[in-house]
């Protein structure tokens, strides 16, 4: 086996990593020394050592260096560290899986939780990490390898991964208690096709309404491909259709609070018994039940990310041409405009406007689409409430 050659880059750490310590009693020994201090060099901050924002670290130069985060370059040891998946995280500490199926309770090398990124979080459910063995079922994480996929969000400003190394986002949503959504479901699907996740949509408490009452939203999402499942957790409707849909798949579990993701999940599989609350009677809000994303091992092979309720999901790093992409129904017109970057707005000769004008798109759909254009700010020409879009997490 060829031996992996090793390369140096410049990592960038955060702010404030190290406080530097001023010398004590410096004019005291001022005074009281005969010899003359060099004051303005001895004080002098310098951009070596560990008070620098930049260090060299040596990483396997595979191609990818120059264009992963470090936590994913560190090079390490194989034989002294353990490759694991992370099943989930709680404040500071990790659990993770070998693949011998032994747990280890893991802390987050200092080196990886100080190096600046966009990141929320360095470490997330799903990631498959180096290790350090330490004792029993302790364990010190190393490195983080580098993701084949991810979901995520945008919280304040940075990148909220909340999994990663999945194939399949299962989007669940309810017909009532809370009420449909179907404008959060078009931000679940543009995540899912920026990041190249199948996607599959699941109603439940249809039992609570008239089912053609949301024919029409169905109709739209399954002209263009993606799986719908009517359901019913209360009334065992549906529940082996969605079943069959996991296959062999690692698939995350996404939805609003009080929607039904942890009875969905207690349904299909009765022995993972999670906690269940019921919606608020008040606002129609679901109570936050599921506090952290959780991988769950099927008995077929498969593994299932159940993870907390979502209200707000403000999209990640996408810029408004590329929207027009993300949107599968948009796709077959937007080639056909006159000008090449056609918003879809305002321009004249706009066949999406055409298509929509002349009932081929969807109107709600292209309400949607211009609202998140817009930044999902209804001041600024979204043309339904807040609620409709997202609450919050």
């Amino acid at each position: 086996m060829a031996r992996k050659k090793s390369k140096h880059i410049r990592i960038e750490f955060k702010k404030n990593r190290e406080t530097r310590q001023r010398q004590a009693d410096l004019t005291k020994d001022f005074h009281q020394s005969d010899e003359e201090i060099d004051t303005k060099s001895s004080e002098r901050v310098s951009g070596k050592g560990n008070l620098t924002r930049r260090r060299t670290v040596t990483t396997e130069d595979d191609g990818r260096a120059d264009n992963q985060d470090a936590a994913s370059v560190l090079a390490v040891s194989e034989k002294d560290t353990l490759l694991g998946r992370v099943l989930r995280v709680h404040g500071l500490e990790c659990v993770v899986s070998t693949e011998r199926e032994e747990v280890y309770r893991c802390a987050v090398r200092r080196l990886l939780k100080t190096v600046s990124t966009d990141q929320r979080h360095v470490v997330v459910a799903g990631d498959l990490v180096r290790f350090r063995p330490e004792g029993k079922d302790q364990g010190l994480i190393v490195r983080v390898e580098p993701r084949r996929s991810q979901f995520c969000r945008s919280v304040r400003g940075k990148r909220h991964v909340l999994v990663s190394n999945v194939d399949q986002l299962l989007i669940v949503t309810s017909a009532a208690e809370p009420n449909f959504k179907p404008n959060l479901i078009d931000r679940f699907l543009i995540t899912a096709e920026q990041n190249e996740l199948d996607a599959c949509i699941c109603i439940n408490k249809c039992d609570l309404i008239d089912p053609a009452e949301l024919q029409q939203p169905i109709g739209v999402y399954a002209q263009m491909g993606y799986r719908v499942v009517m359901l019913s957790v209360q009334e065992g409707w549906g529940i082996e259709e969605v079943k069959n849909m996991l296959g062999t798949s690692t698939s995350v579990v996404v939805g609003q609070s009080g929607v039904g993701k942890s009875s969905l999940l207690n349904a299909l599989f009765p022995e993972f018994n999670l906690r269940v609350q019921t919606v608020s009677e008040e606002n129609q809000k679901g109570r936050h039940t599921t506090t952290t994303a959780s991988l769950l091992k099927l008995p077929s092979g498969a593994t299932l990310v159940d993870t907390p309720g979502i209200r707000q999901f403000q999209l990640w790093d996408i810029v408004p041409e590329e929207l027009t992409t993300l949107f599968r129904d948009f796709r077959p017109f937007a080639d056909l405009c006159r000008f090449p970057n056609c918003s879809h707005q305002h321009e004249t000769d706009c066949a999406v406007k055409d298509a929509v004008a002349d009932g081929l798109l969807d109107v709600r759909r292209y309400d949607s689409f211009c609202h998140i254009l817009s930044d999902g700010a209804p001041s600024q020409g979204g043309v339904y409430d807040y609620e409709d879009f997202a609450d919050d997490m």
